[in-house]
């Protein structure tokens, strides 16, 4: 169960590197729990309230710069407001709870990434989840150039996807470090497989969680 509360239905977030395919993923999902008729709430991060989606605008601007504290302190601080008015109230009424990206996705970028200290970004974090911690996390695996290539054909890239080559194989590596260190709450997966064989994969272990 989800930390911080006696919850029914998991929490479930969808994590990778750019051009990975959590999107379609995730969206996979919802449809196979709608055809339940199990309830769930879906939302991103950032974002995800009124003052998430504002911050969310500002983080990916590819015109601003922003220092790597300050991106940190803002993705901090529309996590926290998701936490409150969306995340918690959603698992207390019994509703599973899916999220395109958590607090991993900042130990990732920020911190593998960027390079801030990863014990204050811990600390940091702990306090703005108040220790709320997905049941399951699926990370889509990719290799950064091919990610790329995807985002290319999406059309302009945002500001994190502007980023050069180094910095995204960090973050990969990032990823993949955290996964290793939780490996009963993560479920990674190549994301050049096919698509529905991944949707499969990911169902085996969701209806897993349902199950109990």
């Amino acid at each position: 169960m989800a930390e911080g509360g006696d919850y029914h239905l998991p929490f479930i977030t969808f994590e990778g590197p750019e051009g990975a395919g959590k999107s379609t993923q995730l969206a996979r999902l919802v449809a196979r729990l709608a055809a339940l008729d199990v309830p769930h709430t879906v939302t991103k991060e950032p974002g995800g309230t009124s003052a998430g989606d504002r911050i969310r605008a500002a983080v990916l601007d590819p015109e601003l710069h922003i220092e790597p504290l300050a991106e940190f302190l803002l993705y901090s601080a529309s996590r926290a407001q998701l936490v409150r008015e969306v995340l918690r109230p959603a698992l207390a009424r019994g509703e599973a709870v899916i999220c395109d990206r958590y607090a991993d996705s900042t130990l990732a970028y920020q911190g593998y990434g960027r390079g801030l200290p990863m014990d204050f970004l811990q600390t940091v974090t702990a306090e703005a989840t108040g220790g709320l911690t997905p049941n399951l996390t699926v990370l889509l695996d990719l290799d950064p150039a091919l990610g790329l290539e995807r985002v290319v054909v999406r059309g302009q890239k945002d500001r994190l996807e502007q980023a050069d080559l180094g910095f995204h194989g960090r973050l990969r590596q990032g990823f993949l470090t955290l996964a290793a260190g939780q490996p009963e709450r993560w479920l990674v997966l190549d994301a050049t497989r096919p698509a529905d064989e991944l949707e499969e994969t990911i169902w085996g272990r969701v209806e897993g969680l349902l199950a109990q």
